[in-house]
């Protein structure tokens, strides 16, 4: 029997994100996740320490996103895909193998260098395949769905993050962890990938392909607008989710109830996710008001170092989950095929050296001040940026 051509792309498009979806269940299940912030400090690492290691991680993003970016352009983007989670493991046997600063840092290279691989390769490898298949409108709520099951596996891996600690310590989770990086590994050798250039590829070097993606955000305003959205939106609440354990300790609980209330925000989290498709008609007064209403949900929550408080901070999570995943679609409609991992990294690269900035400021102000303190001190930037949209939308409603 010949399939209709309805029916081809259909069948593309499911092989295509049952991939996805199982790829990024994989690649957050991580049951070191809710735990390794007291690894460290119960390896002895003080405050600067913990923040340091975490500033490490996201300077090894900053030196290898863009490179990684036009690397993928330039040759395979699922030989990335799988290559970055086997350096993650490696990453995460180091942690509990040989405790340590040191060991820390080698990690955290490791897992830098591994999110790059796939920072910007895995949205360009999906939206092409979706818009070669007809369906690039659907990257929005595909993506959307993705980070749901990405968030999925962190939440089920703080679940069982729990009961393997209590039975086997850090060794027990650690062995798990690296586990789900080698099954993720292997789920990335599944992605398809008919990138038009894919045999002539190697002909263009990374460097041409970069010089011509930074000449793109130089020549278009609106690509321009765009990428600095993304790390606008991205960047701080990414930094506070690595505090979220200890701005949940300090509500009271006890050490083994953290897991738990760390699953109830990325819970809402997951929620944020799976809105994104309809919240794609969300024009640009919207997306402020979603940062702005966030932004005071975390700065209320946080400040009140109650478990009503960490509600609202999930709530908060949410809506800036929400906000970063539009925020890359209003990117990926505006960058040409053959820079989109390019483009992508550039945006990516933004955000670390944002979230680099964000480490530096929370360990400064968190030095004197308490947990709640600084989170709420640092909802402050999004509401410059719901400000800066708000203008922005005004500004293109005059005559």
């Amino acid at each position: 029997m010949t399939l209709s051509p309805a029916r081809v792309p259909a069948t593309g498009v499911r092989r295509l994100t049952r991939t996805l979806y199982g790829y990024a269940f994989l690649d957050d299940f991580v049951l070191l996740y809710p735990v390794y912030a007291l690894l460290f400090a119960d390896t002895g690492m003080s405050l600067w320490q913990i923040s340091s290691l975490f500033a490490l991680w996201s300077i090894t993003g900053v030196v290898l996103e863009v490179p990684s970016g036009a690397w993928a352009d330039a040759v395979s983007r699922r030989r990335l895909l799988w290559i970055g989670p086997l350096l993650t493991a490696a990453g995460f046997a180091l942690w509990v193998a040989v405790p340590s600063y040191g060991a820390f840092a080698v990690g955290f290279i490791l897992w830098g260098a591994g999110g790059a691989l796939g920072s910007g390769a895995l949205e360009a490898l999906v939206y092409d395949e979706l818009d070669r298949l007809g369906a690039a409108d659907r990257y929005a709520r595909t993506m959307g769905r993705a980070r749901a099951a990405r968030l999925l596996g962190t939440v089920a891996s703080i679940g069982l993050a729990g009961p393997v600690f209590a039975q086997g310590g850090y060794a027990a989770v650690g062995a798990a962890s690296l586990l789900a990086c080698v099954l993720t590994a292997v789920t990335a050798t599944r992605f398809p990938e008919h990138r038009l250039r894919a045999d002539d590829a190697a002909s263009d070097t990374w460097a041409r392909t970069l010089r011509t993606g930074l000449a793109e955000v130089r020549g278009d305003r609106s690509v321009r607008g765009a990428l600095l959205l993304v790390p606008a939106v991205a960047a701080v609440w990414g930094a506070l989710d690595e505090y979220t354990p200890l701005l949940v300790r300090d509500t009271g609980v006890a050490e083994a109830t953290v897991p738990y209330l760390i699953m109830l925000i990325w819970a809402g989290v997951t929620l944020g996710s799976l809105l994104a498709g309809p919240a794609e008609r969300l024009g640009t007064g919207g997306l402020a008001m979603l940062l702005a209403g966030a932004a005071l949900a975390l700065a209320v929550g946080a400040a009140s170092r109650s478990l009503a408080g960490i509600a609202l901070v999930s709530l908060a999570f949410a809506g800036f989950q929400l906000a970063e995943v539009l925020a890359d679609v209003r990117l990926q409609h505006r960058i040409d095929e053959s820079r989109r991992a390019t483009l992508t990294s550039v945006a990516n690269l933004g955000t670390e050296l944002a979230t680099v900035a964000a480490f530096g400021v929370y360990a400064l102000l968190g030095t004197d001040l308490p947990h709640g303190t600084v989170f709420a001190v640092l909802a402050f930037p999004y509401l410059v940026t719901a400000l800066a949209l708000a203008r922005a939308r005004a500004a293109m409603a005059r005559p």
